[in-house]
């Protein structure tokens, strides 16, 4: 050993001897620090020599794939190590105080759960009967392969109960307690109620004098409301404001006038209109008389209707009483012998124009907001009204009844205008839409909504049946197409006037040059058709000036009516 280590330390000095002849440089004196631990020690007789290993632990090749285990409390790994390294089981002693349980694998907190296929109901059914009873099927064992179920928890409860679940105990007591008395209830006809056991004690609370007159008087009042709720339509009369109904030839109002100084009896229009100008006559409400316009009739809020002369005196020639409350609009037939008035009180009436009378009542108990006559010869006997619930329902005057229903709004039906040779009629709604419908057809054949339309409760055709006119709640009155497309003419838009919130009706001049139009101001503005311009602006009525009609053979007049009651002829 002492041999070894001498001829090591030589070597290495023979070594160091020739390194320095060969570089030509003088012999230098090795530092001791750097060859004391080559230097022999010496223990009594044996001498060793002071191994260092300095050089850094780096895993053998072999070792990494031989599968060297991994310690799991090893935080940093210096190599790549195999998947199945990194997952290769534990080596080490075992755990005394791993339980088996503790062994075993699981996948919650509680154990292990094996996949199973369970009706959800089947699995509430089972966890509320052993919540309540104590006691469910065993869910390990098959019962497709078993003759009798297998139970866990209670299990004398479950062989008392026969393994009823709690459904089917709840079920047998439902079917104890309809067997009392008083009968079952689906025996309707025997059923007497749940209260039926008790009806032949004699201890069953009655109220005292007191409580059955108190009791009495709230059931007087409750009958009371309902009559009234229900109550019968408003007697009608009339009234015949002027001497003679007729004149000394036997004609009667009625009578279209020969001395006005204009032709009322042709449908021929005025060559040129001109704007009126100053209040000649001031009256009361309005729908003009057809055709000739030489009488006015007018509804208003004091549930009253009268009928005007648009000429010479322009009396109040005759007052139709009838509504209980405030009248919503009147329509005159064809021939204006007839009209129909719709209220507030739910009912339409048919009036005769020349004696007052009422022909025939109409109702189906929801509030009428238009009525309008079909203009067809050949279907007088028809009209149509748009209801405060969404629908428009069509009578037949002669029977009476409901012959036709056109239920597709959204909401009221505040307009109703025949157009196309009144084939079609269109109706326009709360629910701020334009709908188009065949005549006795319940389904819309056009549906006009846009995002930016506005409700248009009031509509009125132009006369030469090419234009609809819409008073637009964002004040404006927009201009349709009344033919096949009915599409918005987007040139022929009419502002400067405010409306916003009121039904003001419009209306065109007969030679189609202008447009009018109250405003919710009381003021009449009057537009230039061909380029949309506001011309002119009159204060009509210190209140809301709800209607403006150009009479139809003049060149000026336009009748105004207003919240005031006034109705005003301009000229």
């Amino acid at each position: 050993m002492a041999a070894a280590v001498g001829s090591l330390v030589s070597y290495g000095s023979d070594s160091d001897s020739e390194n320095e002849s060969e570089s030509g440089t003088s012999p230098q004196k090795a530092d001791p620090d750097a060859v004391a631990h080559l230097q022999p020690l010496k223990t009594g007789t044996i001498t060793t020599l002071a191994v260092l290993n300095s050089a850094p632990e780096v895993a053998v090749k072999e070792d990494v794939e031989t599968g060297v285990h991994l310690d799991p409390a090893l935080k940093e790994v210096s190599y790549n190590p195999t998947y199945e390294t990194m997952f290769a089981p534990e080596f080490g002693p075992a755990n005394p105080f791993r339980s088996q349980q503790m062994a075993a694998p699981r996948n919650m907190l509680s154990g292990y759960a094996e996949p199973a296929h369970l009706n959800d109901f089947m699995f509430e059914q089972q966890r509320r009967t052993f919540s309540t009873f104590g006691y469910a099927l065993d869910p390990s064992v098959d019962t497709s392969h078993v003759s009798s179920n297998t139970y866990i928890g209670a299990v004398e409860e479950a062989e008392k109960n026969k393994g009823l679940t709690v459904f089917e105990t709840g079920a047998k007591k439902a079917e104890k307690r309809k067997k009392v008395k008083g009968g079952e209830a689906s025996d309707i006809d025997s059923f007497l109620g749940p209260w039926a056991k008790y009806q032949d004690e004699k201890d069953v609370a009655k109220p005292s004098e007191d409580e059955q007159k108190e009791l009495d008087e709230i059931t007087a009042k409750r009958q009371k409301r309902g009559k009234n709720e229900e109550e019968a339509p408003a007697e009608e009369k009339t009234i015949l404001h002027i001497k003679d109904a007729y004149d000394y030839q036997g004609r009667s109002y009625l009578h279209i006038p020969q001395d006005v100084g204009v032709n009322l009896r042709s449908a021929d229009i005025p060559d040129k209109c001109y704007l009126p100008k100053k209040q000649l006559h001031g009256v009361s409400a309005i729908r003009l008389f057809p055709v000739s316009g030489h009488l006015l009739l007018s509804c208003s809020m004091d549930c009253k209707i009268k009928l005007w002369e648009v000429y010479n005196d322009r009396r109040c020639v005759r007052t139709f009483i009838g509504h209980s409350k405030a009248v919503r609009d009147v329509c005159f037939n064809n021939t204006g012998t007839q009209f129909l008035s719709a209220a507030y009180d739910r009912y339409l009436k048919l009036w005769d124009s020349e004696t007052g009378q009422c022909i025939a009542r109409f109702t189906n108990r929801k509030v009428p907001y238009c009525v309008k006559f079909n203009p067809d010869e050949d279907k007088q006997n028809l009209f149509v009204a748009g209801m405060s619930d969404k629908k428009i329902v069509q009578w037949d005057i002669r029977s009476g009844e409901v012959v036709q229903e056109y239920d597709r709004h959204l909401g009221a039906v505040n307009t109703i205008t025949f157009v196309d040779e009144n084939r079609r009629f269109v109706s326009t709604s709360d629910d701020k839409s334009l709908r188009v419908w065949e005549w006795d057809i319940p389904v819309d054949f056009k549906y006009i909504a846009e995002p930016s339309m506005h409700s248009m409760p009031a509509v009125t055709l132009s006369p030469n049946g090419k234009w609809l006119a819409c008073q637009s709640m964002d004040n404006q009155i927009l201009i349709f197409g009344a033919q096949n497309r009915f599409r918005l003419n987007k040139k022929k838009i009419f502002k400067g006037h405010m409306v916003a919130g009121y039904a003001c009706q419009v209306d065109f001049s007969p030679d189609m040059s202008y447009v009018v139009s109250g405003d919710a101001d009381g003021k009449l503005n009057i537009w230039d058709w061909k380029t949309t311009k506001l011309y002119h602006r009159i204060k009509a009525h210190d209140k809301v000036c709800i209607s403006a009609l150009w009479h139809p053979h003049e060149t000026s007049k336009v009748i105004t009516c207003g919240w005031d009651g006034q109705i005003k002829l301009w000229d």
